[in-house]
């Protein structure tokens, strides 16, 4: 008790603390713009200290006996060439001798109005909004005498092209992917949905790093408690840095101790653009190329944009075989030890026999032998991943053969369990969304039939699908629409019916306008006589 209370006192005193220390330190910042042009760049340069990539660039309103002033901007965020011709040169080569007597009162609206023909110029007050401003890649204008300041917009940091998402490569289908600059991101979002109810709200999260955050909705399809709820999740947040979509995720998931994400992610504009207007909420991150989709059900891990482009036939087969492909992915392991180990009456006496033949003389259990493949299967794959495109190619290809073929003729694994293993493996590719929760799944299922047999599996699948029951994404039952059971989802689900027959947006995520589709969309034969006149 005594322990409880003398860490409970420690505690309150770290955050009074923290308390102390932050407002010292936003006291420092919050100072109203003096109308000493020196001081206020001597503060400003004692801010910027060490920060070589700052920029001030002093100069006189009005040539001789004129006005001096001075702009602010970071090399790297700002587009040189602009500050150059729209900012500078205008200040300088333009007549304002009859203005000066109104400059010298510190009246900001003069270059603001008549002087600087930038597209968005915004006046500030504090040194807190200069930096602030300036580390957005703005330029700030500050003049002697005056109590004010402007930001300029003068953004032009260096980008990446728009390229194919690497991640979500089609067949058919558009080849644009997000990119990391935000700006660009909401773009290309506003090219797909053409919609004065598109709306973008944007917040900064992170201490030091002031990320950029937008969420992205349509105002008369999202839920508006989603949009409070997504609201209140990330003004909750409060942490140091922001440097990538996964750390908003895991700060406004559901579930952050279950294996299954409750938050969807995607690179593809396309993809965002048809979540939202399903009624989801899209998260953009500055500085990341993936966006963030809430909320998220499990069948989307088995949807892909290309389902929508060809025709519903081949798209139900490919989306049935994904749901197959992640069956075997977790279980062909698990199986294989099972009636190795426990169940050799379950299979056919041929094929027994050459399991006998094959693990003869194999000196570990089929569960360890299993194992051992598919650690071997994840560092192989890891590899891959991590190494430069050529050689990760080179090693998981070489690797698995190689290591597969000595393991056989060295009796280590029966050459069953290679085959096994590789099932496994493509399995296991062909939904991407699931890749990390397949492979959990794979080990806890292996443990378990190495355990306990068919009845460990039967055990596993009973809690795996309760847990599934049991999640939440931003209030929408994660496995709708199988629980709770809704006929018309069922459309898109395991397979996917015409365009023209899912009229509806999923009522779990939108509940008040769900209707998507018109009356009497299904194409009809014309009458040959109608087309020949």
């Amino acid at each position: 008790m005594l322990k409880f209370l003398y860490r409970k006192i420690k505690t309150n005193e770290f955050k009074k603390l923290n308390n102390i220390n932050e407002a010292v330190d936003k006291a420092e910042y919050e100072p109203k713009i003096n109308k000493s042009l020196s001081d206020n760049i001597n503060v400003l340069k004692k801010i910027f200290e060490s920060a070589s990539d700052v920029v001030f660039r002093e100069f006189v309103l009005g040539g001789k006996g004129g006005i001096n002033c001075v702009i602010v901007f970071l090399q790297g965020l700002t587009e040189r060439r602009m500050i150059n011709e729209v900012i500078i040169g205008p200040l300088i080569n333009e007549d304002i001798s009859s203005k000066l007597a109104e400059l010298r009162k510190g009246n900001m609206d003069i270059i603001q109005k008549n002087i600087i023909p930038a597209d968005n110029i915004n006046k500030i007050q504090t040194i807190l909004q200069i930096v602030d401003e300036c580390l957005s890649g703005n330029t700030i204008f500050l003049m002697e005498g005056s109590e004010e300041a402007l930001s300029i917009n003068t953004k032009g940091c260096e980008k990446r092209a728009i390229e194919e998402p690497k991640s979500e490569a089609v067949v058919r289908g558009p080849r644009v992917g997000f990119s990391e600059n935000i700006n660009t991101n909401m773009s290309l979002l506003r090219q797909k949905i053409r919609n004065p109810n598109l709306k973008f709200e944007t917040v900064c999260i992170g201490k030091q790093t002031m990320t950029r955050v937008c969420i992205v909705y349509i105002k008369n399809i999202v839920n508006p408690k989603l949009v409070t709820e997504m609201k209140k999740r990330l003004n909750r947040i409060n942490t140091g840095s922001v440097l990538e979509s996964g750390y908003i995720e895991e700060f406004i998931e559901d579930a952050p101790m279950s294996i299954f994400p409750t938050v969807g992610n995607t690179e593809r504009p396309d993809s965002t653009a048809a979540k939202i207007l399903e009624g989801r909420i899209g998260i953009l991150v500055d500085g990341s190329p993936f966006a963030l989709t809430v909320p998220m059900l499990f069948i989307e891990g088995f949807q892909s944009v290309e389902d929508y482009y060809s025709r519903p036939f081949y798209a139900s087969l490919i989306r049935s075989l994904r749901f197959v492909c992640f069956i075997l992915s977790i279980f062909t392991p698990a199986t294989y030890v099972m009636l190795a180990t426990f169940h050799q009456e379950l299979i056919p006496t041929t094929l027994l026999l050459t399991m006998a033949a094959g693990r003869e003389g194999v000196p570990f259990p089929a569960v360890l032998e299993a194992g051992l493949m598919v650690v071997t299967f994840e560092i192989l794959r890891e590899a891959g991943v991590r190494l430069p495109r050529p050689v990760g190619q080179a090693v998981s290809i070489v690797g698995a053969l190689v290591i597969g073929e000595a393991a056989v003729s060295a009796g280590l694994v029966g050459g069953l369990l290679v085959i096994v293993v590789a099932l496994t493996a493509v399995s296991s590719f062909v939904v991407p969304t699931y890749t990390d929760v397949v492979a959990i799944l794979r080990a806890v299922f292996l443990i378990l039939a190495g355990a306990m047999g068919i009845f460990g599996i039967g055990m596993g699948i009973m809690v795996v699908a309760i847990h599934m029951v049991s999640l939440r994404s931003f209030g929408a039952p994660y496995v709708s629409p199988i629980a709770p059971l809704d006929v018309q989802g069922l459309k898109d689900s395991f397979i996917r019916s015409h365009l023209w027959k899912m009229k509806n947006r999923p009522k779990d995520i939108t509940h008040e306008n769900i209707t998507r589709e018109g009356d009497g969309l299904k194409p009809r034969t014309p009458k040959r006589n109608n087309i020949e006149s």
